[in-house]
C-alpha cells in the first residue's frame, strides 16, 4: 500500500509573515547567534603571542577570518545548508533522514511488511540516469547504509561535544565559571521562547558595542586593515606556511564557532528568521569587530602580552569596565545555541531508535521543534563543569572546540553532496563540487586542528567513546530486539485455528496490546494465553512507529485494520509519528484510537481508497469531520486504584511501577474518563455497523488493560566480545532509563506486564 504524504502535509507550520519573521529573528539572536557573537573574545586570544613575528602576519589572519566568516557561516550555512531543511527541521540527523527517506538507505528496524505498510513517499519526478545509478549503487550495498549511520552519529556526537565544550570555554575564574554555567543551565527549562527574549537584548548590545569599538579602531589604528580582505593575504601566509603557523588556522576556526548550530536550531525557528538576522545584523557586525582588533593588533604588537585580548582593544578604560560586564554576559548567553542545538540532535537520534529513552518536554505549541531535555541538561551541566575545573585553560578548551566543530561540518558537508544529488535532483557534477570546494576548505582546517591534539584536542575522544558506545549500543539492541520480535511472532493462522471462540474465555472490556511488530501476533501475547487462557471481549494490538519525519498529520496518523475475522473483534492500529511530534506523551490516547476504530467500522466496507495489507484492508484514519463521527466522545471522571499481582511462572503482573517505584503501596487517583455515545439513528449507517459500534461502546464501558511485553535480553553462548558488550550496554541503559517504554498515561491496575527472554 502506498500513503502519500506530501512536503506541505509534515508540517504543522503555518506561513510567515514578515512579521513574525522579525519576532523570530529578535528570539533568533538570544538563542542561535550567541556562539557566532562571542567568538571575537577567543578566535585571537588563543594565538600564542610567539606565533606572530610581523604586522603582515596579522593582516593575513584577518584575511583567513573574513574569508572564513564569508565561505562558511554565510555561503554554505545561510544560503545553501539552510535550504535543505526537513519540514522545518535542521542538523545533521535531518539530513540523514532526508536520505533514509529518498535513497532508502535507513538502517531502522523495519521488515518488508512493515516497509509496506509504512510506504509514506511522495511522488516525484523521474531521475536522470546517472542519478537513478547512483541512487541504486547506495541502496545496493548494505556497508553503505552502515557507514552513514555511523557518520551520522560521529557527527551528532561532535555537535553534543561542542554543546559541552562551548559554555565552558570562559576567561573568568573557575568558582565564578561554574556559577555561570548553574545557572545557565537551570534556566533551560523556559524554552527557546522565553530565553530568546531574555538573552536577544544581551546580544544586540554587545554586538553594536563590539561592532562600534571595531569601527572605532579601525579608523583610529590602521585604516588599510581594509585592504586585508583581499585573498592575495591569504596566499602569502600560504607560501610562507610552517608547522608553528599551520597550528594558528585552529584559532581562526572559532570565528566560525556557531555555523553548524546556526542548522542545528532551525527547528526551534524559521529559515528565513535566522538568514536575516545573521545577513543584517551578525555578519557585518562581526566583521566590523575582527577587523577593528585587527587593526589595533597591528599597532600594538609588541607592547603588552596580552594585546591579543579583545579587552585591550576597548579605547577607555572606564568603557572597558562595562565592556566586561557585557562579555560576562554575552559569554553565558553565547553557549545557548550549543546547548539548544544538543537538545535538538538528541531528540532525533531518540526518535529514529539511537538514543536511550529521556523526557522531551514540547516548551512551545506553535513551534515544534522547540524541545528540552532535562536528563540531557544535567549531563550536559556536568560535564561543562569537569571541563572547567579540569583544564582551566581557555587555550586547551578551545582547541578541542575547534576540532569538534570542524568534525561536524565535515559530516554536514557530506551529507549535504548526497542530498544534492539524491534529494534535490540536481547533477552529479554539482555535487561533486560543493563537496570539493567546501570539503577541501574544512579539511584544510581539520589538518590545523589535529596539530592541536595533544594540547586539550584528546578529550574528544573520551566523549566520543562514551556517546558512541551508548547510540551504537541502544541502536544495536533495539534492532536485535525487534528482529527477535520479528522471527517468533506467531501467524494469523493461530489466532484462527482457536476456532470462532478463540478456544479462551472472553471478558468484558477492551485489551489494548502494545507491539513492535505491524503483522502477526507479538510472542508475548502467546506466552500470556498460555499462562492464563482469558482475555478481552475487544483486542486492539497498538504499535507505534517513528518515521523519519519532523510531523505526521493528525489526520493520516492512525492505520486501522482487522485481525481476523469481524467476529473475533480484534483490531489492529498503527500509529505513525514523526521524530517532532508529541503523540506518545498525551493523556487522551485511548480516546482516539477508539474514535479512530470507530471511524474504521463505518467507512470499512465503503472506502475505496483503503489498501491491503498481509492481514487484510487497513484504513488512515484521524480526526475527523463533524458530519462523520461514529462515535460521540463525552467527557467525564474515574478513580481508580493501583494494585499489583503474580500469575506463576509466566511473570504476568499489574504493575503500578510507572509512578511508585516502589510498588507497594496502592493510592487512588483521579483520571478523565472519556465516553462515548453513538450518533442518532441515519439511514446511512448500516445496522451491523452501528451493532458492532454499539458493541465497541459496551466493551469501554466495561473497562480496559494494557498488555506490554517485558523484555530480557541475555546473549547467545559462543557469541564474540563485542556483542556481548553492546547487548550489556542496551541492558543496562534499558534499565536505567527515565522513560517507561511506553510512555502513556497508563491506570496502575489496568497494566499487565508479560516477561519474556529474548536470546540475542
Amino acid at each position: 500500500m502506498d500513503f502519500q504524504l506530501s512536503p506541505s502535509s509534515v508540517s504543522p507550520q503555518l506561513k510567515e509573515t514578515w512579521q513574525h519573521t522579525i519576532l523570530l529573528s529578535f528570539q533568533s539572536l538570544g538563542v542561535v547567534f550567541g556562539r557566532l557573537s562571542i567568538a571575537p573574545l577567543f578566535v585571537f586570544a588563543t594565538i600564542g603571542t610567539e606565533n606572530i613575528k610581523s604586522v603582515d602576519r596579522i593582516h593575513e589572519l584577518f584575511s583567513f577570518v573574513f574569508w572564513t566568516l564569508t565561505i562558511i557561516p554565510l555561503l554554505k550555512y545561510a544560503l545553501i545548508v539552510l535550504r535543505a531543511d526537513y519540514a522545518g527541521e535542521g542538523g545533521i540527523f535531518a539530513l540523514y533522514s532526508l536520505l533514509c527517506r529518498h535513497a532508502k538507505v535507513g538502517l531502522l528496524p523495519n521488515d518488508k511488511n512493515t516497509n509496506d505498510i509504512m510506504r509514506f513517499e511522495e511522488q516525484t519526478p523521474s531521475n536522470i540516469e546517472v542519478e537513478s545509478r547512483a541512487r541504486r549503487a547506495i541502496e545496493k550495498h548494505k556497508s553503505s547504509h552502515y557507514l552513514m549511520l555511523v557518520v551520522a552519529l560521529f557527527g551528532s556526537c561532535m555537535t553534543v561535544g561542542d554543546g559541552i565544550l562551548t559554555p565552558a570555554l570562559s576567561d573568568v575564574p573557575v568558582p565564578a565559571a561554574c556559577v555561570i554555567l548553574i545557572c545557565l543551565f537551570t534556566l533551560q527549562h523556559y524554552g527557546s521562547h522565553k530565553i530568546g527574549f531574555m538573552f536577544a537584548p544581551v546580544i544586540i548590545i554587545w554586538l553594536l558595542f563590539i561592532s562600534g569599538v571595531g569601527l572605532y579602531n579601525i579608523c583610529h589604528y590602521d585604516p588599510r586593515i581594509i585592504y586585508a580582505i583581499s585573498p592575495t593575504y591569504m596566499y602569502r601566509f600560504m607560501r610562507r606556511i610552517s608547522p608553528g603557523s599551520w597550528g594558528l588556522l585552529g584559532s581562526i576556526l572559532l570565528c566560525a564557532a556557531g555555523s553548524e548550530a546556526m542548522f542545528a536550531d532551525l527547528g526551534h525557528f524559521s529559515r528565513r528568521s535566522i538568514t536575516v538576522s545573521f545577513v543584517c545584523l551578525i555578519y557585518p557586525a562581526l566583521v566590523l569587530c575582527y577587523a577593528g582588533q585587527a587593526a589595533f593588533i597591528s599597532k600594538n604588537l609588541g607592547v603588552s602580552k596580552d594585546v591579543f585580548h579583545l579587552s585591550e582593544s576597548v579605547p577607555n578604560r572606564s568603557i572597558r569596565h562595562i565592556f566586561r560586564v557585557l562579555s560576562l554576559f554575552a559569554s553565558a548567553v553565547g553557549s545557548q545555541a550549543t546547548i539548544t542545538a544538543s537538545f535538538s540532535i538528541i531528540n532525533q537520534c531518540l526518535a529514529l531508535g539511537c538514543f536511550p529513552r529521556v523526557k522531551v518536554i514540547h516548551t512551545s505549541d506553535k513551534i515544534h521543534g522547540q524541545v528540552y531535555i532535562p536528563d540531557v541538561n544535567c549531563i550536559l551541566m556536568l560535564f561543562s563543569i569537569a571541563i572547567t575545573i579540569g583544564f582551566r585553560n581557555i587555550s586547551l578548551i578551545g582547541n578541542a572546540t575547534g576540532l569538534a566543530i570542524i568534525f561536524a561540518m565535515l559530516v554536514t558537508t557530506c551529507f549535504m553532496s548526497l542530498v544534492i544529488a539524491l534529494y534535490w535532483e540536481k547533477s552529479l557534477f554539482l555535487s561533486a563540487c560543493f563537496l570539493a570546494f567546501f570539503g577541501s576548505i574544512e579539511i584544510i582546517y581539520l589538518s590545523a586542528c589535529l596539530l592541536n591534539f595533544p594540547k586539550g584536542a584528546w578529550y574528544l575522544v573520551v566523549h566520543l567513546v562514551i556517546f558512541m558506545t551508548i547510540m551504537l549500543a541502544w541502536h544495536y539492541g533495539t534492532l536485535k530486539k525487534y528482529q527477535f520480535d520479528f522471527e517468533n511472532k506467531l501467524s494469523l493462522d493461530w489466532l484462527t485455528e482457536l476456532g470462532p471462540g478463540l478456544g479462551v474465555t472472553r471478558v468484558p472490556g477492551i485489551g489494548f496490546i502494545y507491539t513492535d511488530i505491524v503483522t502477526g501476533i507479538p510472542a508475548f501475547f502467546s506466552h500470556f494465553i498460555t499462562n492464563l487462557p482469558a482475555f478481552h471481549q475487544v483486542l486492539i494490538f497498538v504499535t507505534f512507529k517513528s518515521l523519519p519525519v519532523p510531523y505526521i498529520p493528525t489526520c493520516q496518523r492512525y492505520l486501522i485494520g482487522r485481525v481476523g475475522p469481524k467476529e473475533y473483534k480484534v483490531y489492529r492500529c498503527i500509529v505513525r509519528y514523526g521524530y517532532c511530534d508529541r503523540v506518545r506523551d498525551t493523556d487522551d490516547f485511548e480516546k482516539h484510537i477508539i474514535c479512530s476504530i470507530g471511524e474504521f467500522i463505518s467507512r470499512e466496507e465503503n472506502d475505496f481508497e483503503a489498501s491491503t495489507s498481509p492481514e487484510g484492508k487497513m484504513i488512515v484514519v484521524g480526526s475527523q469531520m463533524a458530519d462523520r463521527n461514529a462515535l460521540i466522545p463525552l467527557d467525564g471522571t474515574v478513580t481508580n486504584m493501583g494494585s499489583s499481582a503474580s500469575l506463576g511462572k509466566s511473570e504476568i503482573r499489574t504493575s503500578p511501577l510507572y509512578d511508585h517505584p516502589s510498588g507497594s503501596v496502592s493510592i487512588p487517583i483521579r483520571r478523565k474518563k472519556v465516553r462515548f455515545v453513538l450518533p442518532p439513528n441515519s439511514p446511512q449507517m448500516r445496522h451491523s455497523v452501528r451493532e458492532e459500534l454499539q458493541e465497541l461502546v459496551d466493551a469501554r464501558e466495561s473497562g480496559t488493560a494494557y498488555f506490554l511485553g517485558q523484555s530480557h535480553l541475555t546473549v547467545r553462548r559462543g557469541s564474540n566480545f563485542l556483542k556481548k558488550f553492546l547487548i550489556m550496554t542496551y541492558v543496562f541503559l534499558d534499565k536505567n532509563c527515565r522513560e517507561p517504554p511506553v510512555a502513556l498515561n497508563i491506570p496502575h491496575a489496568a497494566l499487565v506486564e508479560v516477561g519474556m527472554v529474548y536470546i540475542i
